[in-house]
């Protein structure tokens, strides 16, 4: 008697008594009947139901946590209701969600444990089938993001990520304010962002006044199209990484074209040029030093990507204004045809760049959420589609509240 009382206080059983209690030296087995005539509730909307449509003939069964070494099964046959407001339904469980095969609580360790190990590790932790674990994930994703607070946003990071070989991508919605994961939605097209926008609603949408991403097109426009009052800021990152590329096909392109002592001089170089010069060993110092001193196309790529790099340090919009243009103008002058398309890129973007000095704000953390969304694919060996591996993003990086054990 105390073991099933045990069992029922457990549980939070206030409608259902646990009747029989079978134990053997691997597994547990509970059964539970309906006390009384107490009210049962609806498995939709919770309510109270006065009338029993029927009783299922099948028990069904659900996994719960173990105790200590044994498996625990709940076995239960359920009734189903006739709710005012819903019609005919399955009864409401108390210790497990509707269509769940396991507990509240053996859920919420499940849940727990997935945000540090794969769906499979987990799985096989708690005996499990892994889809049963996707599931969970998914639920508690669910439930996390209903119940996450909705502050109001200012500043956003938009930025891509591989999903797979083939250019498939996820976008990727951050909080650089508060540095939490918003949004995750597939592909990298206009209407997916607009997608978020959506959800965000017009009124949180007009709070937002800074938006840091690449020079992608798609995203350009959806965010002219849903936050026109948000300045668009061109991440700092991509800018230096497409000047960056414009200075290695100059490289690229000059050993093609050299001979003898020159072409020697080259090789191995372009870590040397790419680096800034006070992250720059003794050894590459002096080697730089010997490689500027041949009046080379590749130097004078050198020295405008130095040039250029000089804009990020100004302090006065005006001066920064007046720096950029300087060295867009230098670089077309330079002919060097990699430059002048970084030149022609940068003038179509150039509102986006200068609000660089306005707002100073970066994707770095962004591209630091990037890594863990990898991790999150890499240490389940990739997912075969987005529909499992979104919300497994969602649970391990975008810090959601957790349902309860009960």
């Amino acid at each position: 008697m105390l073991e099933t009382t045990f069992i029922r206080k457990l549980l939070r059983l206030k409608a259902h008594k646990v009747t029989q209690v079978d134990q053997t030296e691997t597994e547990v087995v509970i059964y539970i009947d309906r006390l009384g005539l107490r009210l049962l509730r609806c498995g939709v909307c919770r309510l109270r139901c006065r009338k029993v449509h029927e009783r299922r003939k099948k028990l069904r069964e659900w996994r719960d946590l173990k105790l200590r070494d044994r498996r625990t099964l709940l076995r239960y046959q359920p009734y189903r209701v006739d709710c005012p407001r819903c019609g005919v339904r399955v009864e409401h469980f108390p210790w497990a969600e509707p269509w769940a095969r396991v507990t509240r609580a053996l859920a919420h360790a499940v849940a727990v444990l997935a945000r540090q190990l794969s769906g499979l590790e987990t799985a096989r932790h708690y005996q499990l089938n892994w889809k049963t674990v996707a599931h969970v994930v998914r639920q508690a994703v669910a439930y996390g993001l209903r119940h996450r607070q909705r502050r109001p946003l200012h500043v956003l990071g938009i930025d891509e990520v591989s999903r797979r070989k083939g250019h498939h991508y996820l976008t990727v919605v951050y909080d650089l304010e508060r540095h939490v994961l918003l949004w995750v939605g597939q592909e990298r097209t206009s209407e997916t962002l607009a997608g978020f926008f959506r959800e965000l609603g017009r009124r949180r949408c007009s709070t937002i006044h800074t938006v840091c991403m690449d020079m992608w097109p798609a995203y350009v426009g959806a965010v002219q199209e849903h936050a026109p009052q948000a300045q668009i800021l061109f991440d700092r990152f991509h800018v230096v990484q497409h000047l960056n590329h414009a200075l290695d096909l100059v490289r690229r392109r000059e050993v093609r074209r050299l001979t003898g002592k020159e072409k020697v001089a080259l090789k191995k170089t372009r870590l040397l040029l790419l680096k800034n010069p006070w992250n720059l060993k003794p050894a590459e110092k002096n080697r730089l030093s010997l490689l500027v001193r041949w009046n080379l196309p590749v130097v004078r790529a050198y020295y405008l990507k130095e040039a250029f790099q000089l804009f990020w340090d100004y302090q006065q919009p005006a001066r920064a204004e007046t720096h950029l243009r300087r060295c867009l103008h230098s670089a077309m002058r330079s002919r060097l045809e990699p430059f002048k398309e970084f030149v022609r890129m940068l003038r179509a973007h150039l509102d986006g760049v200068l609000a660089w000095t306005r707002a100073r704000v970066s994707n770095g953390a962004l591209e630091g959420m990037n890594n863990k969304i990898k991790i999150v694919s890499h240490r389940s060996y990739g997912f075969r589609d987005a529909r499992n591996y979104i919300p497994a993003i969602y649970h391990s990086c975008a810090q959601l509240p957790l349902p309860a054990e009960m």
